[in-house]
């Protein structure tokens, strides 16, 4: 009776094995998939939007920082100058717009009791010189403006929630206006491509269910939708090489190598213990839909 109950237990547990197996086997085969995958993320560069040393770095690198976070500071002092003279130029002219209308104001009246008494040429020329003054009123505060502007640049904020990356600069560095300093890896826009070989294409559509297993973490697949099939990849072959001549590698003639085209996979809400980073490698499979 033992050996039968324990002939029967193995017959069981090796029929469980056979028919998962077996359906995975049959899920490889019947539905697209690819090992050639790498998880993506939006990386923000950060560019300095004026020039100045830096004086003072509020993160370390690969930090956590949120929407708004301060990152660094460039030294504001010839920026915090400029605004000063802005505001000493618009005082000036505010004034000088004062002494403008009363001399306008003044020869109308005349010119109201008396036209004679005014020439139009001088009526003319008041008048241009008022409404030129009210035009330097504008321009000056214009400047005033542009140059508080520039003086908020020198504290750079993160644009999003995310990680700081490649800080390679520390206080006493240059920083140079429309030039990158650091990267900030967006934390709420991760996906997937999944580079599967173009004769799979025509299986995959958007909106299919996708199953992604990282290499990170193989115990734990993830689910997620087609969101978007590339449309077009470059090409190696035909590029400038030496002497401006197309450079073209040479192929067996007998072997023919699939393209890959990049599929985009929406992840869905990810588990607790599953942290994305950019560049992680996965493998995609694409669950056709029953019809």
């Amino acid at each position: 009776m033992k050996k039968l109950i324990k002939l029967l237990l193995t017959l069981a547990i090796v029929g469980s094995a056979i028919y998962f197996a077996y359906h995975k086997y049959i899920d490889y085969i019947e539905n697209p998939w690819t090992r050639d995958g790498q998880v993506r993320t939006q990386v923000i560069q950060i560019t300095p939007r004026v020039n100045g040393m830096v004086t003072k770095i509020h993160i370390v690198d690969n930090q956590k920082v949120k929407k708004g976070d301060i990152l660094f500071e460039i030294d504001p002092s010839q920026y915090q100058i400029k605004v000063n003279q802005a505001e000493a130029r618009l005082k000036r002219t505010l004034e000088a717009a004062k002494g403008t209308k009363i001399e306008y104001e003044r020869v109308q009246s005349i010119y109201k009791k008396d036209k004679g008494a005014v020439s139009q040429k001088d009526l003319v020329r008041n008048e241009t010189n008022y409404y030129k003054s009210l035009a330097d009123i504008d321009s000056s505060e214009e400047s005033l403006n542009t140059a508080k502007l520039n003086l908020s640049y020198t504290k750079v904020y993160a644009e999003v929630d995310g990680y700081v990356s490649n800080i390679n600069f520390q206080t006493g560095s240059q920083a140079s206006a429309n030039k990158p300093i650091l990267a900030l890896v967006d934390e709420n826009t991760f996906w997937v491509f999944g580079f599967f070989r173009e004769d799979a294409i025509p299986e995959v559509e958007v909106g299919d269910d996708a199953i992604v297993t990282l290499l990170a973490y193989p115990d734990t697949p993830l689910k997620g939708k087609v969101e978007s099939i590339a449309w077009g990849i470059a090409h190696a072959d035909g590029n400038p090489g030496n002497n401006l001549l197309p450079s073209v590698k040479p192929v067996f003639q007998w072997i023919r190598l699939a393209q890959r085209i990049p599929v985009r996979i929406q992840l869905d809400t990810l588990p607790d213990n599953v942290k994305l980073r950019f560049g992680l490698t996965a493998s995609v499979m694409i669950k056709k839909k029953t019809k």
